[in-house]
């Protein structure tokens, strides 16, 4: 994320339609992980960017967050103040089997080796702990505004299964892991968005761009175009409520429960 970007980021993350209803989604899907009220969580959020994600974390347990950018990290310190660790998905500073729930949302498309930081969310991961991750997903999908964001790729399921050495969509009994919920989400508008995306390569980036380049720069100051796409996204949401998933989508939500081992 360049500095530009995160400067931004802070207003974007709690008003852009993208930002603010996929927090619903992800609070909701979460809340179907919790077994009792009574549950103390650890739980680890990594790359946090500007917060908002560990303050909604927050509400299910106590929340260790972790930014690799160190100006981010103190830009959330001072906002927010709360602690942030400064580190890499990669290498993780914490000893293993750490935590109850290990997320990292829209975070392992920024690094190249991404098996290496499902392998280091599985390290810290106790025994029947959550991993839950999102990323973008379909290549076809890929513009100016993943470069911008400093992505290495976009994903499909089969790419995310691989990820966690599941070699389909059953559920193996000799995996480490166990799949709960898996699903594209943003679908409604996976292919207005396809379009724009496409039509943004024929157009110099310089008459539809501002800031940073990214596509949250382009609707954020349009409230009316928002509240629509705000409510079309929720539609989503409670269709996601029912269990029910989406077989594309501009985004991919995946969580497993790391399995104990057995000799």
């Amino acid at each position: 994320m360049n500095q530009d970007y995160y400067k931004n980021y802070y207003h974007l993350e709690r008003n852009h339609w993208w930002f603010v209803v996929r927090l619903e989604i992800l609070k909701q899907e979460l809340q179907k992980l919790i077994l009792s009220n009574n549950q103390k969580l650890k739980i680890l959020n990594i790359g946090i960017a500007t917060g908002k994600t560990s303050e909604m974390l927050s509400q299910f347990g106590e929340v260790t967050s972790v930014e690799y950018d160190a100006i981010c990290a103190e830009f959330v310190r001072q906002k927010l103040n709360i602690e942030v660790i400064e580190g890499s998905i990669l290498e993780l500073p914490f000893e293993e089997n750490s935590f109850d729930w290990v997320c990292a949302f829209d975070v392992v498309e920024h690094v190249k080796d991404d098996k290496r930081a499902i392998s280091e969310m599985n390290r810290v991961c106790k025994e029947n702990g959550k991993i839950c991750i999102t990323v973008p997903a379909f290549q076809s999908l890929w513009s100016h505004h993943d470069e911008v964001n400093q992505h290495f790729k976009r994903y499909k399921m089969n790419e995310v299964l691989n990820l966690f050495d599941l070699q389909s969509e059953n559920i193996d009994n000799n995996s480490s892991f166990k799949i709960l919920r898996k699903t594209y989400f943003n679908s409604f508008l996976f292919i207005p968005i396809w379009l724009f995306r496409k039509l943004n390569f024929l157009i110099p980036k310089q008459f539809i761009r501002k800031g940073s380049g990214s596509d949250f720069e382009i609707y954020k100051s349009n409230h009316f175009l928002d509240s629509i796409l705000k409510g079309v996204f929720r539609i989503e949401k409670k269709i996601l409520q029912k269990n029910i998933s989406f077989s594309f989508g501009v985004s991919l939500l995946f969580f497993v429960e790391k399995k104990k081992y057995r000799d």
